[in-house]
């Protein structure tokens, strides 16, 4: 992961020089967490989570010089992943439990097994709920983050996540 004097000078030199190699690097460094949260709301759908992730960056880099810096640069692109994520489920008026087909198969390791029964899990919460949870447990944002991400009140994303650690639990539970 990129120190913050790494990220801002990355940031500086993209912005001011429209340096490429630059974007590219600070592709590299946040490319998995931007593709793991997308996998994670598109209930594993690797070539969507893809498209997004490609997509997520294109905007980022044309919105580059609009980065402010008052969140951290990777607060800021989960925003515009977000923004993207929702956007296509907009254009494909696609409920979240459509996404649960997408799944792949389990093989026979337990641990396969049980990482498809979460991700199905996940696909079945409400796009909210399966928002936070993703970003707080799997991202490991704080709360404040998550807030800042979502635009939410601080207090209503501790109600997404409560709920949504409920209905994962029975979901869980019932399988």
């Amino acid at each position: 992961m990129l120190t913050r004097v790494e990220e801002l000078r990355l940031i500086a030199q993209c912005a001011l020089a429209d340096d490429r190699d630059a974007f590219g690097r600070l592709v590299e460094a946040y490319q998995p967490r931007v593709r793991r949260f997308f996998l994670n709301l598109t209930g594993g759908d690797t070539m969507l989570t893809d498209d997004l992730a490609q997509e997520t960056f294109i905007k980022a880099y044309v919105n580059l010089r609009g980065f402010r810096g008052m969140a951290g640069f990777g607060t800021w692109l989960l925003r515009i992943a977000y923004n993207e994520f929702y956007n296509h489920m907009r254009k494909r008026q696609e409920l979240p439990e459509e996404a649960a087909t997408a799944v792949a198969p389990a093989d026979d390791s337990g641990s396969q097994e049980a990482a498809l029964t979460v991700r199905q899990a996940l696909a079945l919460l409400n796009d909210s709920e399966r928002t936070a949870v993703t970003l707080f447990y799997m991202e490991d944002l704080p709360i404040k983050k998550i807030a800042r991400i979502m635009q939410l009140p601080e207090n209503t994303v501790k109600s997404h996540l409560h709920r949504g650690k409920q209905h994962l639990a029975a979901l869980i539970g019932e399988r």
